[in-house]
């Protein structure tokens, strides 16, 4: 599983750094992070409880205190819950992004917000989550600049009325 992580995240941040110039980085970029969140995120957390992982150490390494011990009282003993909301979190964050420019934008944000929040699980967090959240405002700031990113895969015709090039330059 981390390298599927780490293949998104290698993916989502060299995309991010050319989204502002290049449609082509952008749409890979926003792919990616929906990978990220629906594939690596969603479906992990989902085979991972249905294997009856319980997440018991997952805050151990956090130096906060009410976090550990939040999460060793309240979520631990009703991980199913917990767990379960955060799959559709995650599912709905990955669904989110590849949809029109405000649910994009609502999607990037609470991906953002997400990992700034995995930091108070440990430092150790600090070293994916950095990157991740220059690259995710990378990409919100480039999907402001072009709204019909996603659109322009399709085909489907501009407001000027001619149709875009399809990632397959047709």
């Amino acid at each position: 599983m981390p390298v599927m992580w780490v293949s998104f995240g290698v993916v989502i941040v060299a995309a991010a750094v050319r989204a502002r110039r290049s449609v082509r980085a952008l749409q890979v970029g926003l792919v990616a992070v929906a990978g990220l969140f629906v594939l690596a995120g969603a479906l992990v957390n989902a085979a991972y409880l249905m294997r009856g992982d319980d997440y018991a150490t997952f805050a151990s390494g956090s130096t906060i205190g009410f976090v550990r011990d939040t999460w060793a009282s309240l979520v631990v003993p009703h991980h199913h819950l917990f767990i379960g909301l955060l799959v559709a979190f995650e599912a709905t964050v990955g669904v989110l992004v590849l949809l029109g420019p405000r649910a994009r934008e609502v999607g990037l944000v609470a991906a953002i917000v997400f990992h700034v929040l995995l930091v108070s699980f440990g430092w150790g967090f600090a070293l994916w989550s950095a990157p991740m959240v220059v690259a995710l405002g990378l990409l919100l700031r480039a999907s402001r600049r072009r709204p019909d990113a996603l659109a322009s895969w399709s085909g489907a015709p501009t407001s000027r009325g001619t149709p875009r090039r399809t990632l397959h330059g047709v």
